[in-house]
C-alpha cells in the first residue's frame, strides 16, 4: 500500500472523520487545505440507495453545471450536410462520418472527451460501441447526444455539462470544478447536481435514498457533507 503524502496527512487532520460539515463548510475546508502545485479537480461523490442491478433504479442523466467544470471539452460530431456546418460554427473540435469512424477503429484515435450525433449517422456510431461505450461517451438521446440539434448540444458541452451515472456499488461520481473556482461557485455546482441527482429519484426505491455525500480533490482526502445541507443556493 502506498504511504500517505505529508501533504496529504495535514489535510485529513483539518477533517473529523466522524462528522458531516454542512456543503459550504465542506467546500471552505478544501479550498483551505495545501494541494500540489497542478489545479486539482474537484469531485463530488453521491451514495445512493438504489440496487443498480434492477434497470428501474438506474440513475442516470446530463445536466449543465452554473459554473461549468473548468476544462476544455473537446468535441467529436457525426454529422453531414447542413447539420455539419451547424457543429462547426457551434465549436465542434472535430466534424464528420465515415472517414472519423475509421480512424477510430483502425489506428485507436481518441483525442476527444465528448461524442454527439445525428440520429442518421447513429448507423455509423453504432460500430463504435466497444470503443465507446466502456469510456462512457457513446452517444444517447436521453443524455441529449443523439440528436438534430448539434448546435446547442455542442455549446451545452462546451459550457460545462456534465453526465451523471450510478456505479455498481450504488454511487455517482460527478467533477464539479477546480479547486482555483471560487469557493461559491463550487458549492452552487454541487448544489445543483445534488439537487438534480434527488429529483432523479426512482419511483421503485425503498428506504433511505440519498445515504451519503462527501467532496474531495484529486489528491485529497474526502469530506462528509450533511446531505440536507446541500440544497441549492439561492
Amino acid at each position: 500500500m502506498a504511504s500517505q503524502s505529508k501533504r496529504y496527512r495535514a489535510a485529513a487532520e483539518r477533517i473529523d472523520r466522524d462528522k458531516t460539515y454542512p456543503l459550504s463548510e465542506a467546500i471552505g475546508i478544501l479550498k483551505e487545505c495545501e494541494g500540489p502545485k497542478f489545479d486539482e479537480s474537484v469531485e463530488l461523490a453521491i451514495n445512493l440507495g438504489v440496487d443498480p442491478k434492477h434497470a428501474d433504479q438506474m440513475v442516470r442523466g446530463a445536466i449543465v453545471l452554473p459554473h461549468g467544470i473548468g476544462k476544455d471539452t473537446r468535441i467529436l460530431v457525426f454529422a453531414k450536410g447542413e447539420k455539419e456546418k451547424e457543429a462547426k460554427a457551434a465549436g465542434a473540435d472535430y466534424v464528420g462520418g465515415e472517414e472519423l469512424a475509421k480512424k477510430i477503429q483502425d489506428e485507436g484515435w481518441l483525442e476527444f472527451d465528448r461524442v454527439i450525433a445525428t440520429p442518421d449517422m447513429m448507423s455509423v456510431v453504432g460500430r463504435l460501441g466497444k470503443v465507446l461505450g466502456p469510456r462512457g461517451i457513446m452517444p444517447n438521446p436521453k443524455l441529449g447526444t443523439v440528436t438534430m440539434d448539434v448546435g446547442n448540444a455542442v455549446r451545452e458541452q462546451k459550457a460545462g455539462k456534465v453526465e451523471y451515472r450510478v456505479d455498481k456499488a450504488g454511487i455517482v461520481h460527478v467533477a464539479i470544478g477546480r479547486k482555483s473556482f471560487d469557493a461559491e461557485k463550487l458549492v452552487a455546482n454541487a448544489a445543483t447536481l445534488i439537487d438534480v441527482v434527488v429529483k432523479a429519484k426512482p419511483a421503485t426505491t425503498k428506504g433511505v435514498y440519498m445515504k451519503k455525500i462527501s467532496v474531495s480533490t484529486t489528491m485529497g482526502p474526502g469530506i462528509w457533507i450533511d446531505p440536507a445541507s446541500a440544497a441549492p443556493q439561492s
